[in-house]
């Protein structure tokens, strides 16, 4: 396993965190390569280019101005593939589509799974809970809870048993 260093002198993980934060074309393209392929459970089609990759950035920035992210432990970094676990945090301060800003805290593990091309990334794949976040939001009951057994029930699952 070796250490990426991107343009812009950074490591792929350094680079692609710093990213996400100036939310810029510029800022991701110097670490992807120029049409690259993005995904996550947020958006239902996959974006392309870094305009729209920093487009998603820049909402999330606009719904959490708060927003850092952290490493979620060592990337993993092997041939032309990367594993990057990240942390994020922030309060939710802004809208996001229709859904009003809460004022709630968010702490949201996730990975991006990067495919790469000469050092940048070429395609990433974005995994978090999103019924974790969603619980965070106040929009779903916690897992385990009376509320998710009873919408368990509404969507026809049955009862669902206590976990211990």
């Amino acid at each position: 396993m070796s250490e990426i260093v991107t343009r812009g002198g950074a490591g792929l993980e350094e680079g692609w965190r710093a990213a996400w934060l100036a939310a810029t074309p510029e800022a991701f393209g110097a670490c992807c390569h120029v049409d690259v392929l993005y995904e996550d459970p947020l958006q239902p089609e996959p974006l392309e280019g870094l305009t729209a990759i920093a487009g998603h950035a820049a909402q999330l920035r606009s719904a959490l101005p708060d927003l850092r992210v952290e490493p979620g432990g060592a990337a993993v970094i092997d041939g032309d593939h990367a594993c990057v676990p990240w942390r994020l945090v922030g309060t939710h301060k802004g809208e996001v589509g229709t859904l009003p800003a809460s004022g709630r805290f968010l702490t949201i593990h996730g990975v991006h799974y990067l495919e790469l091309r000469d050092g940048d990334v070429r395609r990433a794949r974005g995994f978090f809970d999103l019924y974790e976040v969603a619980v965070q939001l106040g929009l779903l009951p916690r897992r385990g809870s009376l509320g998710e057994s009873a919408l368990m029930m509404l969507r026809g699952f049955g009862l669902l048993r206590p976990r211990a």
